[in-house]
Order: structure tokens, then sequence, then C-alpha cells
């Protein structure tokens, strides 16, 4: 078996589709049949269902494919050892973002690599945390920025800044008379919440008794739709403290501070253990710390630079 194989046999996964699959190859159909059939021979174990439309992985071939990926990747890094070696900075990273960060960070963060490491072909993909955990596995992606701790052995965090949470109050609600918020008490029968799977979401609720009460009927995929919502609708949602640099001087008057106690989350890069392209990830530290404000930026990396 080779890793010319081990491509093909991703390929297709990824596009169900043979013709689709040698086309992104550069390669002809048949020749891309022939390998990966010379490859199940050798195996002695069929890895596609061809009979399946879309085609399909058989159970084995699921095994083998998330194997492939797996090796591809450490392929990868075995190429990029040499270029670390000759201190080459640059090259693809493929980032995954959670939605509530990138919405607010994103934007920035091109413009900063566009400028200060145009060498960097930068990738990213706003995904939920836990495809985002999916994908670091199986080597999809390079990195990710995402709320943490998560605590998983096969991943390696590093903080790169802390926000506050804050209320954002329709005028029309009880709550925009107060200046001050107390987490724990907030009437979640009138909260505009995120859709399942958003960390913030879980984080807004598990500081807020009697979580049960919950009784809104929209929930946003985006921290700009929820505004909006509140801004038509009443009520009240909680927003990070990046956010606030897009909301208009009207806007900012239904901000309120969230204390007992104040709220705040934790973004850091994450990363699989066995990444080895130190110089890409100070790259990208670096790029994010140029437009994250310095007094959230984590202070160990204000100071130094990333050891992997």
């Amino acid at each position: 078996m080779t890793l010319q194989q081990m491509q093909y046999i991703v390929a297709v996964n990824t596009h169900r589709h043979f013709v689709k699959a040698s086309e992104s190859l550069g390669i002809s159909q048949s020749t891309l049949s022939m390998m990966i059939r010379k490859l199940e021979e050798e195996l002695d174990t069929a890895i596609f269902y061809r009979d399946a439309h879309p085609i399909k992985p058989t159970e084995a071939g699921e095994k083998l494919i998330a194997q492939a990926e797996i090796v591809l990747f450490n392929a990868r890094q075995f190429a990029e050892i040499a270029a670390e070696e000759r201190k080459m900075q640059g090259g693809k990273i493929r980032l995954g973002v959670i939605p509530t960060v990138a919405s607010d960070l994103i934007p920035l963060l091109f413009e900063s690599i566009r400028e200060s490491a145009p060498n960097i072909q930068l990738e990213t993909y706003e995904m939920k945390s836990c495809d985002i955990i999916k994908d670091l596995q199986k080597a999809h992606i390079d990195m990710a920025l995402m709320a943490t701790p998560l605590s998983h052995p096969n991943l390696l965090e590093i903080p790169v800044y802390y926000e506050h949470l804050y209320a954002y109050v329709s005028p029309s609600d009880p709550l925009h008379h107060s200046d001050k918020l107390v987490s724990s008490k907030l009437p979640l029968e009138r909260l505009w919440s995120l859709q399942p799977g958003n960390c913030l979401r879980d984080q807004v609720f598990n500081m807020c008794d009697g979580g049960s009460c919950y009784t809104t009927k929209f929930e946003a995929g985006s921290i700009d739709t929820i505004v909006k919502v509140v801004d038509r609708n009443g009520g009240f949602t909680v927003i990070p403290e990046l956010h606030l640099q897009y909301l208009s001087q009207s806007q900012l008057n239904n901000i309120r501070e969230l204390m007992e106690p104040e709220v705040t989350r934790e973004i850091s890069l994450v990363i699989r253990e066995d990444y080895i392209r130190e110089g890409l990830l100070n790259q990208m530290a670096d790029a994010l710390k140029s437009v994250i404000p310095a007094s959230m930026i984590d202070k160990r990396l204000q100071k130094f630079a990333i050891k992997i």
C-alpha cells in the first residue's frame, strides 16, 4: 500500500463519487478505480460499496479511511519537520472556529494575516465545538479557536484571551433599569438563546438558576442575529465582549454588566498533541494578538512564544 492509495480512498470518501474524486486529484477515473481495487486486493477487504448511490464505505472501509487520514496527516508533519529545520515560515492553516468567536474575530484575523503574514494561506471553517473536536482528531483541520477548558486527552490547549460576557437588554425589558445584573437571577423565560451545541449557550444556562423554565421559541445561530431579535422583540440575551465593537452607540446603551459572579470565558488555540509546526502556530498567535485588546490577552502569551 502507498500514501497515494490512501489519498485516493480519502478523496472518494470525501466526494462519495469516483468522477468527482478523480477530478479533485487530477487523475483519470480509471486510474483511481484501478489503484483502489489493487489496495482492496492487497488488504483482501472491500473498502467501498460500489453499487451504492452515492458511493459509501463499508464498515471496515470506514475504519481504514479514518486511519488513512491520520497517516496522511503524519506524513505531512514528517515533511514539515524539514521545513521547520530550515526555519521556513508560512503555509496552509486549516482553522476551525466556534460561531460566537468567528463572527467577531475572523474578519479582523483575515486582515491581520494578509498584512503581517501573507505567506500563510488561511482556510477557516465555522463549526460547533463537538464537530471541531472530531475534525481535529481526524486531522481534517490543523488547529482551532474555541472556548476551553476541554480536558481532552489528545488535544493541547493554548489560552489566547479571556473575555467578559454581558447582558444585552431591550429598553422595554424591566432589566434595562438596572446598571448591573446578578448572573444567577436572570429570568430565563425572557432570554433569547443560541442554538444547542453552542458552548456560549451552555455557559449561560449553567450560570443561571432554574434552567428548566426556558420558554423562548427561537434559537439563533449567531450573536448578530440574536441582538437584532432583542431589538425587535424585547427580552435580553448574553453576548461576548468582542462583539461590543460591532454595536451602534444606541445599542451600547443596552449593555449591562453581569455580576455575582462576574462571567468570563477562555478562548484558546487548540491543536493535536502531535502537531509540530511551532513557527506557524506562533504566527497565528501573533496575528490574533494584533487584533485583540491587550488587556484581554493571556499573560503568558503576552510574554512568551509558544513551545510545543
